[in-house]
């Protein structure tokens, strides 16, 4: 796809372990660094394997179904069609997937929020600040407001819903919470993604719809952020937002996609095959800038967290970025277990890396999701 060839990012010296100079620009948060108080997630209550799914739905085609086996998924949490006659899944129509959008999606932010929460040592009357990421389907108000009237919030709280911008939109809506949490020192701001991927589905037996279906998952995930002491007077020993940066690729703006199909009379979801390519061929640029800007190499990052996007998605950052399977090794454990999560999906693989209770004071880390724009957004860390 020539409208898809990669660019070279000419700050990049592929010569050394990224490059000597960079624009050393990025967010630039200023004052204080905003903390990480706690993380929480949730799906629904049903899951499947991707061979279950393929029987539910009866699907016999070898393609299809090799595109579902040989995904490195081995589970996901769905909310699937209603059975009919025979146990044939019915077909949803449009409004029928935007009610499940919001039941859904509410229920998993509010239990995920609610997780977080209680990680973080607070209430909910304790949000001054709440930025909801979705990109499964169109409220208006959106779940920020519903949230704010089911959990009892203070509804002076202000807030942000991010819509439409994708898998990488979770690293957009902690920018603009940890720039909130930045400028107001000692109020709590929270990040709840929370995608019911299952409503953004097509069943049409295409190999277009079916790359979609044999990926998405379910889930929703939370985190707490803020600059300063908390009003108690501590000031506890907790991750720092550092810095962000971001990539956006013009040439690749249609490579991911929602669409509106005609046939179907319901909203369809486009990735074309040469994305996995085209992230990784830009990963090193941006990382390089993040890097760069705060005065760090490739080789002073300690854990790396990467959205769990797909297998060649995984395995394309991996190699452009001269990383290990042992450092992806939560990105592919989420995907193998839940699929892509869209924009939650690094926050499910942060909470893994939490538990699995290596990370030191003073670790440094890296998030870094993708999306639709073709984007690549990151962000810094300091444990």
């Amino acid at each position: 796809m020539a409208s898809l060839t990669p660019i070279v990012d000419s700050a990049v010296d592929t010569t050394s372990n990224y490059p000597k100079e960079a624009p050393k620009r990025t967010f630039g948060l200023a004052g204080l660094k905003p903390k990480i108080l706690g993380v929480g997630t949730a799906v629904p209550d049903s899951s499947y394997t991707q061979e279950e799914l393929l029987d539910k739905f009866r699907v016999a085609d070898p393609k299809v179904r090799s595109v579902f086996l040989n995904s490195a998924i081995e589970r996901r949490y769905l909310t699937l069609p209603p059975e009919g006659p025979e146990g044939i899944r019915q077909p949803e129509s449009q409004g029928q997937l935007l009610a499940k959008h919001r039941m859904q999606g509410l229920d998993m932010g509010n239990r995920a929020l609610n997780e977080c929460l209680k990680e973080a040592g607070a209430e909910a009357t304790d949000i001054r600040y709440l930025v909801c990421v979705s990109s499964t389907g169109f409220l208006t108000p959106g779940f920020t407001a519903l949230m704010i009237r089911e959990l009892g919030l203070d509804p002076s709280c202000a807030r942000l819903d991010v819509v439409g911008m994708g898998c990488n939109a979770g690293l957009n809506g902690l920018t603009a919470v940890a720039g909130w949490a930045a400028a107001h020192p000692g109020d709590l701001a929270v990040l709840v993604c929370t995608e019911a991927c299952s409503a953004a589905y097509v069943f049409d037996g295409t190999m277009r719809t079916s790359v979609v279906n044999s990926l998405f998952g379910d889930g929703s995930a939370a985190l707490a952020v803020r600059a300063g002491e908390a009003p108690d007077g501590s000031c506890a020993d907790l991750p720092e937002l550092l810095d962000f940066a971001s990539c956006m690729i013009p040439e690749a703006i249609d490579a991911m996609r929602f669409e509106w199909d005609d046939e179907a009379v319901k909203f369809s979801f486009f990735l074309d095959r040469e994305v996995p390519y085209v992230i990784g061929a830009h990963a090193e640029g941006v990382i390089s800038r993040l890097l760069a800007g705060n005065g760090l190499r490739c080789s002073d990052i300690t854990h790396w967290i990467v959205h769990s996007g797909g297998k060649k998605v995984v395995d394309s950052v991996r190699v452009n970025l001269g990383l290990t399977v042992h450092d992806l090794r939560h990105t592919t454990d989420v995907l193998r277990d839940f699929g892509n999560l869209s924009s939650g999906s690094f926050l499910f693989s942060y909470q893994r890396l939490r538990n699995e209770g290596v990370v030191r004071p003073g670790d440094h880390a890296v998030f870094m999701t993708m999306g639709p724009g073709s984007t690549i957004e990151t962000a810094l860390v300091r444990c």
